[in-house]
């Protein structure tokens, strides 16, 4: 029977309420902040970090951590701005390409990683350096811009505020969730985490159950750099720094574990919204990126710190 402190705080309500009270707060000491308007930008602004934030999601249930999801987005960038102004490539087909390399790189890390036996943290940290440095190279270390060839993408919907790219991240969160609640293989990926030997002895071939999740992981990180590339209009080599820090605070605030076999794509989801809610605020209140950061790398430790704790009290019930 689950204890009185597990029925407070599991599930996504203790999230809810966090969020709720991070916009009341903010709307009662900022003027323009509570506005359709600050919502519209909140929720157009999150697609990028959604993605790559419900691939971690999967890499961490399963036991690993994918640290190469930023440079995997940047080199998508950089591949999609040198087809599309480089050589010219029909948008729709430079996209498939760099989403089949995003999966290609994601399949890689993770077969480095079983056959290597190589800790995946190692793995991801030489791809994420491999990739903006192939970034670089495949674009002289240029700027590519796009125009308004993908702005569809990122436009906002008349008559609804949102754009195309976070109906799709709220598509993902949606298939993601009924893949780790709904199917075998989600089972599977939280039982890799939780016991891998158990897992294998029933049956289960392990090592493309992890190889998978790295290719889930690349493809929504190439996903996550098609948007920014389309909200940017350029391709940057050299963008997307830190989203894998964001990532991975969004699934740990969202209660998932660091040491695998337990999370929700659904609570990963809020745990993105709690960052970008308190990001936006903060910059409303005129807080500069320095102070922004240092305060969302203190949330992220008070989420592991009350993790563990909540942890701890459940194993001694």
């Amino acid at each position: 029977m689950k204890s009185t402190l597990q029925r407070l705080t599991g599930g996504p309500v203790m999230l809810l309420a966090v969020l709720l009270l991070l916009i009341a707060g903010f709307s009662l000491t900022l003027e323009r902040f509570a506005t359709a308007a600050t919502l519209q930008a909140v929720l157009n602004q999150i697609p990028e970090v959604t993605f790559v934030a419900v691939g971690m999601t999967f890499v961490l249930i399963a036991g690993g951590i994918d640290l190469s999801v930023g440079g995997m987005m940047t080199l998508t960038s950089a591949a999609l701005g040198v087809l599309l102004a480089g050589q010219h490539w029909w948008a729709a087909l430079a996209i498939a390409a760099v989403l089949c390399a995003g999966v290609l790189l994601g399949a890689l890390n993770g077969l480095v990683s079983v056959l290597g036996r190589i800790p995946s943290f190692i793995v991801t940290l030489g791809m994420m350096q491999a990739a903006r440095g192939t970034a670089l190279l495949i674009s002289g270390s240029r700027t590519q811009f796009i125009g308004s060839r993908l702005d569809p993408l990122v436009m906002a919907i008349p008559g609804l505020g949102v754009s195309v790219a976070f109906l799709l991240a709220a598509a993902t969160i949606l298939a993601g969730q009924y893949v780790l609640v709904r199917t075998v293989r989600g089972r599977h990926y939280v039982a890799l985490g939780a016991n891998p030997a158990a897992l294998k002895l029933s049956g289960v071939r392990t090592a493309p159950l992890y190889i998978s999740v790295f290719m889930i992981s690349g493809l929504l990180s190439a996903v996550a750099g098609v948007i920014e590339t389309a909200r940017l209009s350029a391709a940057s080599p050299d963008g997307a720094r830190g989203v894998e820090l964001l990532a991975i605070a969004a699934a740990v605030i969202g209660g998932t574990s660091l040491s695998g076999g337990r999370g929700s794509v659904f609570r990963t989801f809020l745990g993105v919204l709690i960052i970008a809610v308190l990001q936006t605020g903060l910059s409303h209140a005129g807080a500069g990126d320095g102070a922004k950061s240092l305060i969302t790398g203190l949330v992220t430790v008070a989420a592991v710190a009350f993790d563990r704790f909540r942890q701890d009290h459940s194993d001694e019930d």
